[in-house]
Order: structure tokens, then C-alpha cells, then sequence
């Protein structure tokens, strides 16, 4: 139904799409019997795929990446479409409008995004209080949708008062009840000077006043950082560094990408790149954290994932989570559970109880258990 559907929606501005298919979400959320009907379609249901990260459970590992849904306007929509979590924002501390448009622009030949929208939210005064829990509650199960929140520097907040924002926002998202855990994006590229937050000193300080934050919350709010792509290795090792120290939840890798390497019609975009052409960056990244961790910190593995294959290669490389967006806008809302269904075949050929056992652990590149999958899902 979604490839019938895309070519209209495709005939729209990227954003004018986006705002259509988030509010059908949003309506259709607000209707129980279609939520039900949608997490029929779309859910699996499945034990093998519940997983532990950062002290919370999680009924799946595919989320949804931060952006989607900026105001959690659409969240118990987007829950019954078989997500295990989902993250909300990126908000701010007061609302912004964001870049000027057009700030989306797709790039179908290369199976991706390039977007500069630059934060644009209504401000995390306008999320409702007791978000998590009407997530929770969207999908009933012994496990609920998660729902992550991405906290966001203002555009006018400048760097040297950037941890007030985030420590801020941090209270305010916990005593409001609005997620079960709290992503610090320092990595987009379009808020400037944003990413200069990655260097070793500012990232030590920053991520030290937020853990110090988090760390008199009760109850506890795991926090994850999300970093770029574009690091080079050293300065990863910098950021592992700042992590350690702070004691800080996780990391989530990556963002978009300002490189344009092979993918000549975003050379003149401005904005982070996604999709498909950030596949083996992301992967790449994944694979080294996790080697210089021991697999020991949590990660939630975003960037070019469009199937099970790509899922299962995340997993592989030592992520706990995967996140979508890109594959969503050009696979459609099936995506989710071919990736699930995809990732429970492959424990049942590797003889696994757990799909938390294929974090760092390599599957045949041709093995049945998620090309049958993917060869559904993609026709």
C-alpha cells in the first residue's frame, strides 16, 4: 500500500509530506480502534526480542531516530507501527522557529535525506506532562513502547552556557514525566557551533554538569549522548574519555553527515546527509566504540539502516538498539516489522534464546533468516 501511496507524497515538498503523514499518524493514534488495528498490522510479538539497555526494558530493539516527531504530536500513532521505543524532539529549552525552508530535500537515487532544519520545536514547556506514561499505555503489553526524548542547545544559547540548557531540560523532562531516557545531541550540524561540543575539554565538562544533574533525579533517567560521524577515531577516543568520566548511560552513533563523498546531488545542500550513503560510516563507528569498550557501553546503532540486513549488520557491530528514518520514508511503515521478523529468524538459525545475543556477533551475509525478510518487504 505505501509504494502506491509514496509517489503522491513524493510529489509534495519533503516537509509538506512529512507534516501530512504525521498528522494521519496523530489522528489515527487518537482512535483506539485504529491504534489496535495498527499494532496488528505492524507489531511483533515476540519474546526473543525483548532486550535490557541502560536499565530499562524494551519490548523490541528497532526505535525510531530523533526528528520524526519534534512535539510528540503523533507518539501513540507512531507506537502502534511495532516500535520498541521511540525518540521524541529534538526540543529546546524555549521554541524556535528553525532554518529557513526548504530545509528537506530527498535524494531518491542514493535512497537519502539531507535536511537543515536547525532545532525547530515548540519548546519543552509544550510537551504534555505524563508523556512517557500515554506511550507506554498507547500499545498495551508486558513490555512497554519506550519513549526517549532529544534535548537540544538553543540557537541563541551560547557554548559556554550550553550545559545550563541541558541540565534544564533534563529536570524538566523528568519532573514532568515526559521520557524514559534523555539523548544530549551535540552532533547536529545545522545549530552553529554546536558540534565543538564534542572536543575533549568542552565534552568533559558538559557531560560532568549533566550526569551530576541526572544523578539527583529519583527516579534515575539513563542519559545518552549522541554524537557526529565525521570524527575521526582520536577524537571518539576523546568523547569515550568524557563518557567514562561522567558516568554518562550511553551513546548513540550517529547523526547525519556533512561529507558528500559519492553522492554528487547533495553536494550543493546545506545540512546533514542521512540514509543509505551513511551506512558503513555509521557501521563503522558502531564497530570501533564497541571495540574500545569491551561491548561494555550501551549503544543504539542509527545510520543508513533500510532492512533486516542492515539491523542485524548494527547488531553486529556491537549496538544494543537500532533507529530508523530515512529507510522509514522510503520503505514505508512496514519496515519495522520485516526488521523484527527479520531479526527473530536470525536467532532461530543461530540457534539463539535472545536477540540481545546477536549485539557483536557475525551472521552469515546470505543467511535465510533475513534475506526471506527483506525479499517481502522490498518486493
Amino acid at each position: 500500500m505505501y509504494a502506491a501511496v509514496r509517489p503522491l507524497l513524493f510529489q509534495l515538498d519533503a516537509e509538506q509530506a512529512h507534516a501530512l503523514t504525521l498528522r494521519a499518524l496523530q489522528l489515527a493514534g487518537a482512535v483506539p480502534p485504529a491504534r489496535r488495528l495498527l499494532a496488528r498490522l505492524f507489531t511483533v510479538r515476540d519474546s526473543r526480542l525483548e532486550v535490557t539497555v541502560a536499565g530499562l526494558r524494551f519490548r523490541n530493539p528497532v526505535g525510531l531516530a530523533a526528528g520524526y516527531d519534534k512535539n510528540g504530536a503523533a507518539l501513540r500513532g507512531l507506537a502502534a507501527l511495532g516500535f520498541g521505543h521511540i525518540e521524541a524532539g529534538t526540543v529546546t529549552r524555549l521554541p524556535q522557529a528553525g532554518n529557513p525552508r526548504p530545509r528537506v530535500h530527498r535524494l531518491p537515487e542514493a535512497r537519502a535525506l539531507v535536511n537543515s532544519m536547525g532545532f525547530p520545536n515548540a519548546g519543552i514547556a509544550a510537551l504534555p506532562d505524563g508523556l512517557a506514561r500515554r506511550t507506554h499505555r498507547a500499545v498495551p503489553g508486558p513490555v512497554p513502547v519506550r519513549l526517549g526524548l532529544n534535548l537540544g542547545k538553543g540557537k541563541d544559547t551560547p557554548l559556554e552556557q550550553a550545559a545550563e540548557d541541558y541540565c534544564l531540560l533534563l529536570q524538566h523532562a523528568h519532573a514532568h514525566g515526559q521520557a524514559d531516557y534523555a539523548a544530549i545531541n551535540v552532533s547536529s550540524p545545522n545549530t552553529l557551533g554546536l558540534r565543538q561540543l564534542q572536543a575533549r575539554a568542552a565534552m568533559e565538562a558538559l557531560l560532568g554538569a549533566i550526569a551530576r544533574t541526572r544523578d539527583g533525579l529519583v527516579p534515575r533517567l539513563p542519559v545518552f549522548v549522541k554524537i557526529a560521524p565525521d570524527l575521526t577515531e582520536p577524537e571518539i577516543d576523546d568523547v569515550l574519555a568524557a563518557v567514562a568520566r561522567s558516568g554518562v548511560d550511553g551513546v548513540i552513533v550517529t547523526n547525519t553527515t556533512t561529507l558528500r563523498a559519492g553522492v554528487p546531488a547533495a553536494e550543493r545542500l546545506p545540512g546533514g546527509l542521512s540514509g543509505a550513503p551513511l551506512r558503513e560510516r555509521a557501521l563503522a563507528a558502531a564497530g570501533y566504540i564497541a571495540r574500545q569498550t569491551g561491548g561494555r557501553l550501551p549503544l543504539i546503532g542509527v545510520g543508513g539502516i533500510s532492512s533486516a540486513a542492515g539491523a542485524l549488520d548494527m547488531l553486529g557491530a556491537g549496538a544494543h538498539l537500532v533507529q530508523v528514518y530515512t529507510g522509514l520514508v522510503y520503505t514505508g511503515p512496514w519496515l519495522i516489522r520485516a526488521i523484527n521478523q527479520g531479526l527473530v529468524r536470525a536467532c532461530a538459525a543461530a540457534g539463539l534464546h535472545q536477540v540481545s545475543e546477536l549485539c557483536g556477533r557475525t551472521i552469515p551475509a546470505r543467511s535465510e533468516a533475513w534475506t526471506l525478510s527483506d525479499a517481502w518487504m522490498l518486493g
